[in-house]
């Protein structure tokens, strides 16, 4: 059987799958504790959710009450399953520059697929929801999302041999997880209202399997099997030399102005996600609130409206990559996102909070921008080192940004519940002040004599 190096149907069915689901397991959760709360049914109809807008009733304190600890269970549910995915995605991400990408796609999507099976059980079933801590923890140990993009990245820098389109290309991919993100997020509404929750699950499930059978029976690897593959087993102490040798001699070997530029790139990475990851993740509890008091419907309506400005910020990394160094593209995206923020604060009508999308058009492009720089800044055998550096690197600041905002969402919701968003916008300033730095510090100079001849040709295309 003829296998093909395409990877974009693998991301585009995972993320549909994934985006699906992740909003209807939050409003789940909302309904199981709100119907608790007021050991009564969840009532919807077709203009807002049930929600209470005199303060001085007694359902006002009780609905906060249900916001808060909908926002405490979220964060736990999140920590649960990031701490075993951090150790997954390092390993399997990194070890795919010896022994294939398939494998940091394929596990991932498994463990996708036992998340949705339980999650259909629990709500066909109506069983506690301490289970989804069990779910997150199973989700966690195959990898989760993190290993996915890592491994999804890493495929991608292998296929592209040409350095000047690599932020394009990788743009591209960052554009149909942001495309298919808003898709799903604008028919999981129509989804939860046509079918319930358990349906829409086992629709998840379905998309799952047809990713599996593609990755493993129609997906060509773009790493061969190596000779360590097939060398007899070895001991877990070298096991373990070899999956961490290759992050260890990035930056021991690397020249002392590389491994700067690889350090202070990936901490502006990680900076600006976890200002983005904690203040987006936000919107549906923000939502389901008053004044909005959005039902599943129009929630659906602002994840989409929100996850389809990837199409723009796709659009200003093409055009801006004609005209712009990496690093202005980053400032741009950057402002995008605090404008978008501030907005959001403040938004208490319907309209406003849908035009919430239009100073956030291009607050997607930091990332991929990022990832590009990274990925040019490394040799070709050392992708899978730098992206199983960027996968932890997202886990470890997506858990702490989804505890942190949560955390302060759940304190501040009762005075302002904008207050998160501001907050986030003004954490702004740290990666604004590191590309500042990076941008008054001469990377073409005398120093890059020191490296070899393809390190430099590397870094010098960062800056272009």
């Amino acid at each position: 059987m003829r296998k093909v190096l395409c990877v974009e149907p693998v991301i585009f069915i995972y993320t549909f799958a994934s985006s699906l689901t992740s909003p209807l397991v939050q409003q789940f959760i909302y309904r199981r504790l709100w119907e608790g709360e007021y050991n009564s049914t969840f009532i919807s109809d077709s203009n807002v959710s049930h929600c209470e807008q005199n303060e001085s009733s007694p359902a006002y304190i009780k609905q906060k009450e249900v916001q808060e600890k909908a926002s405490v269970f979220n964060m736990q549910l999140d920590i649960t399953g990031a701490v075993p995915s951090l150790i997954v995605a390092f390993v399997i991400v990194a070890n795919g520059d010896r022994q294939g990408r398939k494998r940091s796609l394929v596990l991932p999507s498994v463990g996708a697929l036992i998340a949705n099976i339980c999650l259909t059980l629990i709500s066909y079933f109506s069983l506690s929801l301490s289970i989804l801590f069990a779910v997150a923890f199973i989700t966690g140990m195959f990898g989760s999302m993190a290993t996915f993009l890592g491994g999804g990245f890493a495929f991608i820098a292998d296929v592209c041999h040409d350095e000047k389109q690599k932020t394009t290309r990788i743009a591209v991919v960052d554009l149909i997880f942001g495309v298919v993100s808003g898709l799903a997020g604008l028919s999981s509404g129509y989804f939860l209202r046509g079918i319930g929750f358990t349906w829409t699950f086992v629709t998840a499930t379905l998309l799952h399997v047809i990713n599996i059978i593609y990755i493993i029976f129609f997906l060509e690897d773009t790493v061969g099997v190596s000779e360590f593959q097939h060398q007899a087993p070895v001991s877990c102490k070298e096991l373990f030399r070899e999956t961490f040798s290759g992050v260890y001699m990035l930056f021991k070997t690397a020249p002392y102005k590389k491994r700067i530029l690889i350090t202070v790139l990936l901490f502006t990475f990680m900076t600006y996600l976890f200002t983005m990851v904690g203040g987006s993740s936000l919107f549906t509890l923000y939502e389901l609130d008053e004044p909005l008091c959005w039902n599943e419907v129009y929630i659906g309506y602002g994840a989409a409206a929100f996850t389809s400005v990837s199409l723009t910020s796709f659009l200003g990394v093409y055009l801006f990559s004609k005209c712009l160094k990496d690093i202005y593209i980053v400032f741009i995206g950057i402002f995008s996102y605090i404008g978008g923020m501030v907005m959001t604060a403040f938004a208490k009508t319907t309209l406003l909070m849908f035009l919430v999308g239009v100073p956030s058009l291009l607050c997607f492009m930091p990332i991929p921008v990022l990832r590009s720089m990274l990925s040019k800044v490394v040799l070709t055998s050392e992708q899978g080192a730098v992206f199983a550096c960027i996968a932890c690197l997202e886990v470890v600041t997506s858990t702490i940004s989804l505890s942190v905002f949560n955390i302060v969402y759940a304190a501040t919701v009762a005075w302002f519940s904008g207050f998160s968003f501001l907050l986030s916008a003004g954490l702004c300033v740290i990666p604004l002040a590191i590309l500042c730095w990076l941008l008054c510090t001469s990377w073409n100079g005398e120093d890059l004599a020191l490296l070899a001849p393809e390190e430099v040709s590397s870094i010098d295309s960062v800056d272009s």
